[in-house]
C-alpha cells in the first residue's frame, strides 16, 4: 500500500491492512549535533571608538579580552539606524529589499518601507530553527510596526514568529533601564524587581540569556544554539547602577576635544586606525571645550559619565555571559560575535539633554534646571542624552553621526571570536565589511547553504558574502560595492573610493553637492577629491543609482511627518483614534498606541472604590517625562512630571466607598498651556495649569490599575489598585485644523526617529 498519508508525511514504513503486516518508521530527529553555537550581542548607538579596543578610555575589559582572543574588524559598516541595521543583521539583505528603510515605526506608503521584514527574507534564527538549533533572542526587537505590538497583536512579526523559540526584552526602540517595558515570548509581563531593589534590565537580559542556555544544555546537551542579545545599551536613557556612576565621577572634567585626542592617539598606536589618517575636524555645532560656559562643562561631563558607566556595565554583563558558557563548556566553540547597529548619537543636541523628550518635543535645555538635578543623571529619575561634542569623540576619529551615511554614522566596531574556528588572537581586519555579510558569514561557518524556500515561500537572494576568509586572511576581501541611504543621506562605495552627501531636509535630491574620498587611504573622510576627479565622482554617483534602482531604495524620500508615522492608526490598529475605551484588567500599552494629550482630553475613570484603598487608576511614561492619576490617603491625584518639574492635583475631599467617576479635564488654550480640572462625581475638587501640552510625552507607555514606573516618591510600584475600575475613557477633541494634525504627527515622527 502506499507509503504517503494523508497529512503529508512521506512515511517511509509499510502500511498494510493490519499492523500484522506493516512496518512502523520513525521520522529521524533533526539536531545537528557537533554544530557550532551561535551569539550575536547588539549594542546600540555605540561609535567606532567606544569600546577600549577601539581607543576609549572607557573600561570594556570583557570585550577587550574576546578581542585580544579573536579579531577586531576596523571596516565594518552598518545602515547608519537602527532597525535597518538590525533587519540587515538577521536576514543577510539590504534594509530597503526587506522593507525597512528606517525603523519600524514608519510605513510611507511604498514598499521599502514597510516596518517589517517580509517573509521573502527569512532570518537567521528561522534558518537554524529549521536545522535544529535552538533559537533564542533577549534584549531589543524594534523590528515589527509598533502597531503590532500590543496586546492585541498581529503578532506575526515577533521575535516567535520570525524563528526564535524564546524572547525576553522589549519591542520598542529603547526602554527605560530601571523600569522596563517586558515582554516574554508573546505576552507582556512585569519587571521582576524595581530600582530600589538593585533592578538593571542588562542584567535582567543576560540573566535570561543564561538560562536558557543552561536548559538547553542541562537538557540536550548535543543541541546547539543560537543566543541573539541585543542590548537597550548605550541608547539612551544613559542608565547604570550608582556604583558604576561614582567610578567615572570627574574621569571627563577634561572635555571632549581632549579625549578625542588621547583616543585617536590609541586607535593609531594599537592600529585600529592606519598611520597618516586625520582626525576629522568639529562637526558644526560642536564647540571647543574651552568656549562652553563652566556650568555647561559641568552637565555635559556627568552626561558622558553616565554614558561610559552604562557601557562599562553592559560590559560587566557580557563578561558574566562569558563566564557562564565557559563554565558549562560551551564557550570555545560559539562562534560569538559583537556588534553595534550604528553610530553615536546625534538625539542630544549640541548641549545634551536631561529628558530627550524635551529634544523631540522641539524644547531647548533649561540649564538651570538641569544643574540642579545633576545628581539624577544616570539613575532612575533621568532619561539623558550626551551633547553633540561626545557623540563625535564617539565616533573617533570621523565625520557626522548616527542617521548620516558619512563614517560617524555607518562605521562600527565588530568582534568575533571564535577558538576552534579561529587561529589568529588580537588580530585587526581592515576589510570592507557590512552588516548584511553576518548571516552569511554564520551559514558559512555552520556549513548551512541559504535555503531557497523556507515555510514554504521563496527567498530573496542573500546580498551579503561570507566573512569566513578573513578570518585566516588578512588581505582578504568580501565585497567590493555598498551602497547607503537614510533619510536622503546617501553614499556608495567601491573598490576603496567612496561618495557620500549628506542631505538638508527639503533639497533637491540632483542638485547636491557630493564628496569623493579614497577610502582605502582617507580612513576618516578628511581629503575631499571631489574637484580633483569629477569623472570618478560622475560614475559613483550613476552607480549609486543604479545600486538605489536594483535593491529597491527608490523613491529616495527625506519625509519625517504624518506620511510616514502610520504604524500604529488605521484600521485594526490601536492607534490615532479620537475616543479610547479601556475595560480593565488590560495589559501594558505601548506609547505609540496610546491616546494623545496635546491637544487637550477628557479622561473618565468609572470605579468602586474600597475603603482605605489605594493605588494607580492610569499612569504613562517616568518620573522624567509623565502622569499618573491615583489614590493616596483616600484622596485623588493627578501628577504630571514635566520634566522633573512637578504640576499637581490633589482633592482635599477622602473618596468614600462606593462607586465613583473621577475625571481629569485638560482644555487647551491658545498659549499651548493645559488648563486642567479634576472632578470626583462631576464636582470639580482641584485646578492647574499645564505649562505646555506636548505630544510625545515619553517612550514608556500607559497601566492601567497600577503604576510601573512611578512619576514621583510618593509611592512605590507596582502601586496596584485594589479597588475594581470598570472602564477608562479617553475623549479627545478634534484637531483645530489639519495643520494641527500634521504638527503632531511630525512631532511623533521625530519622536519615533530619536528611539531607534
Amino acid at each position: 500500500m502506499t507509503a504517503r498519508h494523508p497529512s503529508g508525511e512521506d512515511f517511509k514504513g509499510v502500511i498494510g491492512r493490519t499492523v500484522a503486516d506493516s512496518k512502523p518508521w520513525w521520522p529521524p530527529a533533526k539536531c545537528p549535533t557537533g554544530k557550532p553555537n551561535v551569539v550575536v550581542i547588539v549594542f546600540d548607538d555605540t561609535g567606532f571608538a567606544h569600546f577600549g579596543c577601539y581607543g576609549s578610555t572607557i573600561e570594556t575589559p570583557s570585550i577587550d579580552a574576546l578581542a585580544a582572543n579573536g579579531l577586531r574588524y576596523s571596516g565594518f559598516h552598518t545602515t547608519a539606524l537602527c532597525s535597518p541595521s538590525r533587519a540587515c543583521l538577521l536576514t543577510g539583505r539590504n534594509h530597503h529589499a526587506v522593507q525597512m528603510r528606517a525603523i519600524s515605526n514608519f510605513d510611507t506608503g511604498f514598499p521599502h518601507m514597510r516596518g517589517a521584514v517580509p517573509r521573502t527574507a527569512a532570518t537567521l534564527a528561522e534558518i537554524l530553527r529549521d536545522e535544529g538549533y535552538a533559537t533564542f533572542a533577549a534584549g531589543k526587537w524594534h523590528l515589527a510596526p509598533m502597531g503590532e505590538c500590543s496586546a492585541a497583536g498581529p503578532f506575526h512579526n515577533w521575535p516567535l514568529q520570525k524563528g526564535f523559540d524564546r524572547y525576553y526584552g522589549f519591542l520598542q526602540g529603547e526602554t527605560d533601564q530601571f523600569s522596563p517595558e517586558l515582554t516574554q515570548d508573546n505576552h507582556f509581563v512585569d519587571p521582576p524587581g524595581t530600582a530600589a531593589d538593585g533592578y538593571h534590565a542588562s542584567e535582567d537580559f543576560v540573566d535570561r540569556s543564561i538560562g536558557f542556555v543552561r536548559d538547553v544544555t542541562s537538557l540536550v546537551p548535543e543541541k546547539p544554539f543560537f543566543l541573539y542579545l541585543a542590548f537597550g545599551a548605550t541608547h539612551a536613557p544613559h542608565q547604570a547602577p550608582k556604583s558604576y556612576l561614582e567610578k567615572y565621577r570627574g574621569r571627563f572634567d577634561g572635555g571632549w576635544d581632549e579625549a578625542r585626542a588621547a583616543w585617536f592617539a590609541r586607535q593609531i598606536d594599537m592600529g585600529i586606525v592606519p598611520p597618516g589618517t586625520e582626525l576629522a575636524p568639529h562637526n558644526p555645532g560642536v564647540r571647543p571645550w574651552a568656549d562652553l560656559s563652566a556650568d555647561e562643562r559641568r552637565f555635559a561631563a556627568r552626561l558622558q559619565e553616565a554614558f561610559a558607566a552604562m557601557l562599562d556595565h553592559t560590559d560587566a554583563q557580557i563578561g558574566r555571559l562569558v563566564a557562564a558558557l565557559r563554565e558549562i563548556g560551551r564557550l570555545d566553540d560559539t562562534l560569538l560575535v559583537i556588534v553595534s547597529d550604528n553610530g553615536a548619537s546625534q538625539e542630544g543636541h549640541a548641549t545634551g539633554v536631561m529628558d530627550e523628550m524635551r529634544y523631540f518635543n522641539g524644547l531647548p535645555e533649561d540649564m538651570p534646571s538641569a544643574l540642579a538635578r545633576l545628581d539624577d543623571i544616570g539613575g532612575p529619575k533621568s532619561h539623558t542624552n550626551i551633547p553633540w561634542g561626545w557623540a563625535q569623540a564617539g565616533n573617533t576619529p570621523l565625520k557626522w553621526y548616527k542617521q548620516n551615511t558619512h563614517g560617524g554614522g555607518v562605521r562600527d566596531p565588530f568582534v568575533v571570536h571564535w577558538p576552534k574556528g579561529i587561529s589568529a588572537r588580537g588580530a585587526i581586519r581592515p576589510a570592507f565589511c557590512h552588516m548584511i555579510d553576518i548571516a552569511p558569514t554564520v551559514l558559512d561557518c555552520l556549513g548551512i547553504e541559504p535555503p531557497a524556500i523556507v515555510n514554504g515561500v521563496k527567498q530573496m537572494p542573500l546580498h551579503g558574502r561570507s566573512l569566513k576568509a578573513t578570518f585566516e586572511d588578512a588581505s582578504a576581501r568580501a565585497r567590493t560595492v555598498q551602497y547607503f541611504e537614510m533619510f536622503g543621506h546617501r553614499g556608495i562605495y567601491a573598490d576603496g573610493w567612496k561618495a557620500v552627501t549628506r542631505h538638508a531636509h527639503g533639497a533637491d535630491f540632483d542638485k547636491e553637492p557630493w564628496e569623493l574620498y579614497h577610502l582605502d587611504k582617507d580612513f576618516s573622510e578628511c581629503g575631499d577629491l571631489a574637484a580633483k576627479e569629477p569623472e570618478r565622482l560622475k560614475a559613483l554617483v550613476e552607480l549609486w543609482w543604479r545600486e538605489a534602482e536594483e535593491n529597491g531604495v527608490l523613491p529616495v524620500d527625506d519625509r519625517v511627518g504624518p506620511d510616514v508615522f502610520r504604524t500604529a492608526s488605521g484600521p485594526g490598529r490601536p492607534g490615532g483614534r479620537d475616543r479610547y475605551v479601556y475595560y480593565p484588567p488590560v495589559s501594558h500599552i505601548v506609547s505609540d498606541t496610546c491616546p494623545t494629550i496635546a491637544r487637550g482630553v477628557r479622561l473618565a475613570v468609572t470605579l468602586d472604590h474600597p475603603r482605605g484603598g489605594e493605588g494607580a487608576l492610569v499612569a504613562r511614561g517616568t518620573a522624567s517625562s509623565g502622569f499618573a492619576l491615583y489614590v493616596k490617603g483616600e484622596r485623588p491625584v493627578f501628577d504630571f512630571s514635566f520634566f522633573g518639574k512637578h504640576v499637581v492635583l490633589r482633592s482635599q475631599a477622602s473618596l468614600a466607598p462606593g462607586t465613583h467617576e473621577i475625571v481629569l479635564d485638560i482644555v487647551r488654550n491658545a498659549q499651548r498651556q493645559g488648563e486642567m480640572s479634576l472632578l470626583v462625581d462631576g464636582a470639580v475638587v482641584a485646578r492647574g495649569t499645564l505649562p505646555l501640552l506636548i505630544w510625545m510625552i515619553s517612550t514608556i507607555g500607559m497601566d492601567i490599575g497600577r503604576s510601573l514606573a512611578p512619576i514621583n516618591d510618593e509611592y512605590a510600584p507596582p502601586f496596584e489598585y485594589p479597588g475594581r475600575i470598570a472602564t477608562v475613557v479617553f475623549d479627545l477633541p478634534p484637531a483645530r485644523s489639519e495643520a494641527d494634525r500634521r504638527r503632531e504627527a511630525e512631532v511623533g515622527a521625530r519622536t519615533a526617529l530619536g528611539s531607534q
